[in-house]
């Protein structure tokens, strides 16, 4: 049976959450056996750490969320098979699987209007009130 020790790093948050705070770099060390994939990734930091169990992938379907992206080697593996293997890099331990929480919002198209600068004395009143 292939073994391999997978490096995933995992964003604060779900560090937190997982109490793997003692580790370095965000960095948890999983003992995978058989081919490395997203989906034998994920199932034994599930293991490991059950109360991520729903955080990264839907409970039921086991389908990635909307905002948790899946790099390694500078590639986003999001969108890959689960079952998919791994690139070797990650595998051999020489680079890390990376879990991201995706960073949505902000204006659509535009940029938010910039408030208007506040001149003379009408400036100053709120800073006089908190002296």
């Amino acid at each position: 049976m292939i073994r391999a020790v997978i490096r995933v790093v995992l964003p604060a948050h779900l560090r937190t959450l997982a109490r793997a705070g003692g580790e370095t770099d965000g960095e948890v060390q999983l003992e995978v056996e058989g081919e490395a994939t997203q989906r034998s990734v994920l199932d034994a930091l599930e293991a490991r750490y059950p109360m991520l169990r729903g955080t990264l992938r839907e409970q039921i379907t086991q389908q990635r969320r909307p905002f948790v992206r899946f790099f390694a080697c500078e590639q986003d593996l999001s969108h890959e098979s689960p079952d998919s293997p791994l690139p070797e890099a990650v595998t051999t331990g020489a680079e890390p699987f990376l879990i991201v929480g995706a960073i949505a919002g902000g204006a659509i198209g535009r940029a938010a209007p910039v408030p208007e600068p506040v001149s003379g004395l009408a400036a100053a009143e709120p800073a006089r009130r908190l002296r």
